[in-house]
């Protein structure tokens, strides 16, 4: 028996695998225009079709909208109740039904009486969504993965993955940015982690661990102890930029190979090449570089002011992962 259930489950997912790979043949013409004219439109863009169509044009026009394109869901049977009204003279409408179903037929009435652009996406191109669209975009699949051949599955599979296809082409063509969409994420990991720059996290002031090429030995290690960032310590020269960093590793290699290591400056032990990045970038990228280099700490500068070598603060591995940026 499990072995039966294992076999209709890898059936299932084969045939609706196939069924989106056979749609990159019909990413096409009619697919560019489509693109185009959503990109284009100064209104919304009206999703509509009954049953699971339906629920794949809802889905649709979520994505659509999180992603700089205003979309909303109309159903067909309630837009003749009063529901045509949402629909506006610069709209473009994108009607869903695999069959291309009858029920569409007050919205496709609709939009020939007002002249409003609509897209079908269907699997009948013989179908009176398909003969009204000005764009047809076809989403036929050979087989449904249902066993009886009845239930909507690898077709409402392959619509859906086709308007993923429309949304992320329209999303590009816009030139939609991670920032753009982080302003319609605010709530929750995914806006924190979009919004939050390296400002937010960082520590600054007198949290700054800073010395100087001639700091001695002793004292930068006074300073790398007792700041509230612990561990580092930033090297500047007479005009406050940046030159080196010194870090809990540099002052146990000094240890182990010289004999009086309390001797000397900060010049003599930092590493003159520090890793460092602007406060206005994103604390996802911050995390990034430090996973890229295996560093714990990072200065930030402020590339844009008239001191861009000068540190303004310093950002720690654990400050990050704390915040949740991943």
């Amino acid at each position: 028996m499990s072995s039966q259930i294992v076999n209709q489950a890898q059936k299932v997912l084969d045939v609706e695998a196939q069924s989106i790979l056979s749609l990159k043949n019909r990413v096409d013409e009619n697919f560019v225009k489509a693109v185009q004219m959503i990109a284009a439109t100064k209104g919304k863009l009206i999703c509509t079709g009954i049953g699971k169509s339906g629920q794949i044009a809802r889905k649709m026009a979520s994505t659509f909208s999180s992603t700089g394109t205003p979309a909303v869901y109309v159903h067909p049977s309630e837009s003749s109740h009063g529901d045509l009204g949402v629909i506006a003279q610069n709209d473009v409408i994108l009607a869903l039904s695999y069959g291309g179903s009858a029920e569409l037929g007050p919205i496709i009435q609709y939009a020939t009486r007002k002249n409003i652009p609509l897209i079908g996406m269907t699997g009948n191109k013989s179908s009176v969504l398909a003969k009204s669209a000005q764009i047809v975009i076809d989403v036929f699949v050979p087989e449904e993965a249902c066993p009886l051949g009845l239930a909507p599955t690898a077709s409402t599979t392959a619509s859906l993955a086709m308007g993923d296809a429309l949304a992320m082409s329209v999303l590009t063509v816009k030139g939609f940015s991670p920032e753009d969409f982080a302003e319609f994420h605010p709530g929750g990991s995914l806006g924190f982690r979009l919004l939050t720059r390296v400002t937010d996290l960082m520590h600054s002031g007198d949290a700054l661990p800073v010395v100087q090429l001639g700091t001695p030995v002793k004292e930068v290690l006074s300073i790398m102890t007792h700041k509230d960032v612990r561990g580092s310590a930033g090297v500047v020269n007479e005009n406050g930029e940046l030159v080196g960093v010194i870090t809990d590793g540099d002052i146990r290699r000094r240890l182990e190979k010289n004999l009086n290591p309390l001797d000397g400056t900060a010049k003599d032990i930092m590493n003159n090449h520090p890793r460092t990045i602007d406060g206005s970038e994103l604390a996802e990228k911050a995390l990034f570089m430090m996973e890229q280099f295996r560093i714990q700490m990072l200065f930030v500068l402020d590339q844009s002011s008239p001191t861009p070598k000068k540190p303004i603060g310093i950002l720690i591995f654990q400050d990050l992962i704390k915040a949740k940026i991943r």
